[in-house]
């Protein structure tokens, strides 16, 4: 099976094309921003400069049967610009239809979008975790973009017969994570004492491994056409818990000081990180059954396995 892969230079699209390249049954075409210094051997790759809303893909869609999109303008703390839900929808709306219009009149079979689970909201109750039955209530510009495209896709799909699958994660952790989940190990490396000791709240994330694997599992899997699914590692931490794991991996110590919710709250908002203590404190579960029922996957590495991976990562890292 020939495969486009796009933003193939990023955290999950590295891993992606060097998964796909090791199962030995597919050929990996990957769509790149910029070069990077080296793709696994057997993978070709196409520069795609100027992205516009009528970039012409023709070339890197010859031959080519499915179509895993990866490639996002991404959820960001600050954003700096003027309108930025006109940003969002420029990037991950309009770049992403047209790809997907002439992927269907390029005769792709199958067309995978990793969208979010800030589809479905921004918290749960503890106990009441996110479905795919849920009506979509995305807040903010980068979910909004998000929903706006996976509406299209499904349009796309109605009108060409291009079966579209669509893939909800929470946040993705593994070798090389960036943003807050690297500031985390940093913290926890370094031995800094952390006001989350009292937090109980239950979030689902998901290891990278177990995102690979389910994307390859939606690239033939019959039952997965014109499906959304939301996925998780299947077990749910607390910040603290997972801060006292991941510490763990990381051979340290998790220094935890208790502090009242209501307080750790009161200081985010002092320091405008409002969306931060949202992530701390509050919970955001999915139910992943419909995965297991439906396509009869099960996540293959556990949290711990994952997050060993994750710590051997960062220290290789913090040490060449």
């Amino acid at each position: 099976m020939k495969l486009l892969v796009t933003g193939a230079s990023g955290f999950i699209g590295t891993a992606l094309v060097r998964c796909l390249c090791e199962k030995g049954c597919f050929r990996v075409l990957a769509a790149l921003h910029h070069q990077i210094p080296e793709l696994p051997i057997g993978v070709d790759s196409v520069q795609i400069t100027g992205l516009t809303a009528g970039t012409d893909w023709s070339t890197a869609l010859a031959g080519v049967e499915a179509v895993v999109h990866l490639a996002a303008r991404v959820h960001v703390m600050k954003d700096s610009s003027g309108d930025p839900l006109a940003e969002f929808r420029r990037v991950n709306v309009v770049r992403t239809l047209n790809l997907a219009r002439q992927a269907a009149a390029a005769g792709v079979k199958r067309f995978i979008y990793l969208s979010s689970i800030k589809v479905n909201g921004e918290q749960t109750l503890p106990g009441q975790p996110f479905t795919e039955e849920d009506v979509p209530t995305p807040h903010d510009p980068y979910s909004i973009s998000k929903y706006e495209a996976e509406e299209g896709l499904r349009v796309i799909a109605q009108q060409t017969g291009m079966e579209v699958v669509i893939i909800r994660p929470p946040l993705v952790y593994g070798p090389g994570v960036k943003a807050n989940f690297l500031n985390m190990m940093g913290w926890l490396h370094r031995g800094v004492p952390l006001p989350f000791a009292s937090i109980n709240n239950r979030r689902s994330l998901v290891a990278l491994e177990n995102l690979l694997d389910f994307i390859v599992v939606c690239l033939d899997h019959s039952a997965a056409a014109n499906q959304i699914f939301l996925i998780s590692d299947g077990e749910d931490l607390s910040t603290a818990e997972l801060l006292r794991r991941m510490a763990h991996a990381l051979g340290k110590p998790a220094h935890l000081i208790p502090m009242p919710i209501s307080l750790l709250k009161v200081g985010a908002v002092l320091m405008g990180r409002r969306d931060m203590a949202q992530r701390l404190c509050g919970s955001l579960q999915v139910d992943i059954s419909k995965a297991r029922t439906l396509l009869g996957w099960n996540p293959p590495i556990s949290v711990d396995e994952e997050l060993s991976r994750t710590a051997q990562g960062f220290l290789h890292e913090t040490t060449v």
